[in-house]
């Protein structure tokens, strides 16, 4: 037990390397840094010393200036990169101050004058371990902050949501192979910089990435804009052309809205996947590709596979790793970092200097439904910059209509339960309000309105409370 202690304790204990020519200082200061709690180790000359450091890291070295054969300031120079974990403190006399301030400059901590005091030698080197100890929490907070924003961010996407995290490390993980991705959401939840960030995280970031959205291409000219053409192939094919597959040769193209590809082209490119080789139009013979296919959709090919609008084969063939892109509305959280980052954005391509959005307009942006997503909140951020007189987005800068989320939000009410006779008195109260506020409270026209009689209304106004 004792020996387990007694190496715990070791192990503990910061290692010190006293180099000075002088037996009488190695002593003195060796027998008291033992006692203050140090293993410490000694070297006679410069030469010596650079066989210790090659051999141990020493958390602290004492070394004097002044020596035979090598002085302190030729040891520090020859091994300074060995000295990267070790704080060096110099030890001079009067005369050699001046070379001791260079060594600082150099890279030494501190250096202390001959003669000195012991209590100096035990006060720089309590600095020292205090300045070591700020130095490693300082790396823990970087290495921290880094990590927080390697979650937080991916290619030029952020969020802190658990979902979209989820989603960044997902993409961060298949980035790093071929592996064919299908990335499913709504419009305006950032699929294609999803893919992009797999592309420019990936192997092939050095070659292009070719975006290609398929539903905005005629369907007569999609095959030869896919695939490229022979010269002669049809009219106004007057010299050979690659298609964008071929351009994306080594790199990765990108389809999006994979949904709307035509049937009859579905064939040809569940062919491309599968044997890595394209047929221009017009030409007899097939071209090997090396090209990674990343696909988007809005839509739910399973189901469009299910009605026989989309080949099942070739959603089999894309879905090998499909990402789900949730809508905005869904992860409000990361509504204020999404905000900041687009405010960041905007600063810089508008020259302005927003600093931030007050409480009560951040309120707005939380309670508003996002159709669009987060292109959306782009775009009224965008113009809510462009708006803004001060350095602090109001709600004056914000023109969002909230009256149709607000009347979601009050047909939700019907249906957080299961009772019928519930539903019925939330939906009876809310018409009899409704119609007694458009007659002025005149209650046998709200009852007329109402198609009931005018004792009936009576009752309901008492029994639900209701004073217009």
């Amino acid at each position: 037990m004792d020996k387990k202690m007694s190496k715990h304790n070791e192990s503990s204990q910061k290692r010190l390397l006293i180099i000075d020519d002088e037996e009488n200082m190695r002593h003195m200061l060796s027998a008291m840094l033992k006692k203050s709690g140090y293993r410490v180790s000694t070297a006679s000359n410069g030469s010596e010393a650079m066989d210790m450091v090659d051999q141990t890291l020493y958390d602290f070295i004492l070394c004097d200036l002044k020596m035979p054969d090598m002085s302190g300031m030729e040891f520090f120079e020859a091994a300074r990169d060995k000295l990267w974990a070790s704080t060096v403190i110099m030890m001079s006399a009067y005369g050699t101050i001046d070379t001791a301030v260079e060594a600082m400059k150099k890279g030494a901590y501190d250096f202390i004058s001959k003669p000195f005091k012991l209590d100096e030698v035990l006060l720089s080197l309590k600095k020292a371990e205090e300045r070591e100890s700020l130095k490693r929490e300082n790396r823990w907070l970087k290495e921290r902050i880094k990590k927080i924003q390697d979650d937080y961010h991916f290619g030029n996407m952020v969020a802190k949501s658990k979902d979209m995290v989820a989603v960044f490390k997902m993409a961060e993980k298949v980035a790093q192979y071929d592996t064919t991705v299908l990335i499913c959401g709504a419009s305006g939840t950032g699929k294609e910089l999803i893919a992009q960030g797999i592309h420019f995280t990936g192997k092939r970031s050095k070659y292009p990435i070719v975006p290609v959205n398929c539903g905005g291409i005629p369907e007569n000219l999609l095959e030869s804009e896919l695939f490229g053409y022979k010269k002669g192939a049809f009219t106004g094919a007057d010299s050979d052309r690659k298609g964008l597959f071929e351009e994306a040769d080594r790199g990765t193209i990108f389809l999006d809205e994979i949904g709307e590809l035509p049937l009859s082209l579905q064939v040809k490119l569940l062919r491309v996947l599968q044997e890595n080789e394209i047929r221009p139009v017009g030409d007899s013979k097939r071209k090997k590709i090396d090209v990674r296919v990343i696909a988007a959709t809005s839509k739910n090919l399973e189901d469009e596979a299910k009605n026989g609008s989309f080949r099942e084969d070739l959603f089999f063939r894309l879905n090998v790793m499909p990402i789900q892109l949730p809508l905005l509305k869904d992860r409000p959280e990361d509504i204020p970092i999404l905000s900041q980052h687009f405010i960041n954005r905007f600063n810089v391509s508008l020259e302005k200097n927003i600093r931030g959005i007050t409480p009560s307009a951040m309120s707005i942006l939380l309670k508003y439904h996002w159709p669009g997503n987060v292109r959306e909140l782009g775009n009224v951020i965008e113009r809510a910059v462009v708006l803004a007189e001060e350095s602090i987005l109001v709600p004056e800068n914000f023109s969002l209509d909230l009256g149709e989320d607000q009347e979601r939000e009050k047909v939700q009410e019907f249906f957080d339960g299961h009772s019928l006779k519930v539903a019925q008195k939330i939906l009876e109260k809310r018409l009899i309000t409704k119609a007694l506020e458009a007659t002025n409270g005149n209650r046998t026209h709200a009852a007329r309105i109402l198609e009931i009689s005018h004792p009936s209304l009576l009752s309901k106004i008492k029994t639900y409370g209701i004073n217009l």
